[in-house]
């Protein structure tokens, strides 16, 4: 049986995943979802001591905990960081790990270093503006389009997401990950969110371009598929989400620079 641990990216709790979970678990899939330091029922846990580091030990402390040797552990956005630092900690228990919509974390990066300028620098003035210098509100409704496609997220669930959206601490996206290398060669599969406005092609324009830190993109451990949907494909998208997860788990993807071995 397959075991998933899905962790939700910025501001939001575990309740993200509802849909999702349902279809793996329909498959015959074991599921935890997890809800990190300070979002969702865990909000009240919040503070300026909250770094990204926490959120790495609230991962390893779930790996710990579960019976299952092998995991296949999912992170979106900004939650592909602690992910990555819980399995460089404790690599002997991930079976594979799944990227949603977001960078791949270089050792001594941070977060915020991995996004794109424009989303860099709007976010460091939220960040110098933050309340209490710590704490970083979730942008207003009519707003969260601007950091992140929201596209094919009905109403009624981008109104939750909205309502339910806790504040973030700044230390969890401005402290650097320091990886020691144990989890390099796991079996990584990326998911590229199109509305959000990357592809595999661009995947594999980046690899042809000869930069070093995009050449582990060629391994054979290492695939991609591509979802037509905004940067939420677990609200937008979910039915389409959790089968790319179980074809994942099969081994199926693109790989990139040794052409499309399994259709995307």
């Amino acid at each position: 049986m397959t075991t998933f641990v899905l962790v939700p990216g910025p501001y939001a709790g575990s309740w993200v995943w509802d849909e999702v979970t349902t279809h793996l678990r329909a498959s015959g899939a074991e599921v935890h979802t997890t809800t990190l330091t300070g979002f969702g029922d865990r909000r009240h846990l919040a503070g300026p001591g909250v770094d990204l580091d926490a959120h790495i030990e609230d991962l390893v402390q779930v790996l710990d905990q579960l019976a299952a040797p092998d995991v296949v552990l999912v992170g979106h956005c900004y939650s592909i960081h602690p992910v990555l630092g819980a399995a460089d900690r404790r690599p002997e228990r991930i079976a594979r790990l799944v990227f949603i919509d977001g960078a791949m974390p270089q050792d001594g990066h941070s977060a915020l270093d991995g996004l794109p300028d424009h989303l860099r620098e709007g976010l460091q003035q939220r960040i110098d503006a933050a309340e209490d210098g710590w704490r970083l509100t979730p942008p207003p409704l009519a707003e969260w389009q601007n950091w992140g496609s929201v596209d094919g997220i009905p109403a009624d669930a981008m109104e939750r997401l909205a309502r339910l959206a806790a504040p973030q601490s700044v230390a969890t996206l401005t402290q650097p990950i320091r990886l020691t290398g144990a989890a390099e060669g796991l079996p990584l599969t990326g998911v590229f969110c199109t509305g959000n406005g990357m592809t595999i092609a661009m995947a594999e324009a980046a690899v042809a371009s000869g930069a070093p830190h995009f050449q582990p993109l060629v391994s054979p451990q290492v695939s991609f598929f591509q979802l037509d949907t905004g940067h939420w494909p677990m609200l937008s998208a979910p039915d389409e989400l959790a089968a790319v997860l179980l074809r994942a788990v099969a081994g199926e993807g693109h790989r990139v620079g040794v052409g499309a071995a399994v259709p995307a």
